[in-house]
């Protein structure tokens, strides 16, 4: 069990850092500490110290504790040699390639990665934008948690701003601030896998999206936009929405009402390869046939993509030119100059996991 300032300090260090307490505000005092913690002035007093030594609090004479502005020793530093990348994910999915060919691109000229994972929770992001801009580093590549909803960790990228500190967001930015951003067209780019399976003869089109996201939220747009483009009733189609921090049996037992319902699906649109591969597993388990039964698509075209049974139909992310691309940005940035964002336009990618429904056999061309 820890000692009692030490689990007083971490309370009141992540409270400050997480912006409970505003600058220059006045800390409650030891008897009303020692009441919230149920501990004694000793611990109350040795985490207060522990506060004041990292800059978090000062002390004013007879007044009591307050806020320090613990932040403002953030400054660009040129003279660093240390990136930072902050993913929603490192060592699964796609990111393993997007940081091998940033790294590639700044080892040679002299830089190295300082990595962190954030599993899309802004709380983690901010923990870890706190810690790299304490540890001075050149510059940020951020892909942003949950940049669907409002930054929470606002405060922090204006002061990187204020700061002129070099940061360039990756898949994602939020919509409030206007740092450069490498991403994909991924509503433009849904639209035509839609209309790719509206064409096949597919009507009734399941689409499950990750909302929480700004990805999500754009291809769920395209996958609407997609069924008023070719005038087809959009009623025909239905809607999964499900938030990154669901597990997949919650998304599968919503799958479930739609198999089991009067209307079933000919195809289901995933948000991402990921959960293609989840989904297919799924349907395969139910006896159901790929396509000849449900034809399923993805997004990203993930490496196994290709060596699926059936192989699966995609759009194609260009995971490797994103890595370089946002190598070389960061270094642009850091050297000063103008780095201007990049939107991709992922290609088609036609593979086996698709077919013309069964009611529509006889239109296939």
């Amino acid at each position: 069990m820890k000692r009692d300032y030490i689990a007083i300090t971490e309370t009141l260090r992540n409270e400050i850092t997480l912006g409970s307490f505003k600058t220059n505000q006045k800390l409650p005092t030891e008897n009303e500490l020692m009441q919230r913690f149920q501990s004694t002035r000793y611990s109350v007093r040795k985490a207060l110290i522990e506060l004041q030594n990292e800059h978090l609090i000062y002390k004013v004479q007879g007044s009591g504790m307050y806020i320090q502005d613990w932040n403002k020793k953030w400054q660009a530093n040129p003279k660093s040699k240390i990136i930072g990348l902050i993913c929603t994910h490192i060592a699964d999915y796609i990111f393993p390639k997007i940081i091998s060919q940033i790294d590639a691109v700044i080892e040679p000229a002299g830089y190295s990665l300082l990595l962190a994972n954030t599993h899309n929770y802004p709380d983690k992001e901010r923990f870890n934008l706190i810690k790299m801009l304490d540890s001075q580093v050149a510059g940020l590549i951020v892909e942003p948690s949950e940049s669907a909803k409002p930054c929470p960790n606002s405060d922090i990228y204006r002061r990187i701003a204020k700061s002129k500190i070099p940061l360039l967001f990756i898949n994602a930015k939020y919509a409030e601030f206007d740092f450069p951003a490498i991403t994909n067209s991924d509503r433009a780019s849904e639209k035509e896998l839609i209309t790719y399976l509206l064409k096949q003869g597919h009507k009734n089109i399941l689409g499950i999206f990750q909302i929480d996201d700004c990805q999500g939220v754009e291809r769920m747009q395209g996958f609407i936009a997609a069924y008023q483009s070719s005038n087809i009733n959009l009623t025909n189609s239905n809607l999964i929405m499900y938030n990154s921090h669901d597990s997949f049996s919650v998304i599968s037992q919503k799958i479930d009402v739609y198999l089991k319902s009067k209307q079933v699906p000919t195809a289901i649109a995933c948000y991402n390869d990921e959960l293609a591969v989840l989904v297919i597993d799924k349907l395969k388990n139910k006896n159901i046939k790929i396509p000849q039964d449900i034809s399923v698509v993805g997004f990203d075209n993930f490496d196994s993509a290709t060596y699926l049974s059936p192989s699966l139909t995609t759009m194609n992310y260009q995971r490797t030119l994103v890595g370089k691309e946002a190598g070389k940005g960061i270094l642009t940035l850091i050297k000063g100059k103008k780095f201007s964002s990049i939107v991709h336009q992922p290609q088609l990618q036609i593979r086996d996991s698709v077919c013309t429904p069964k009611n529509n056999k006889s239109k296939r061309h």
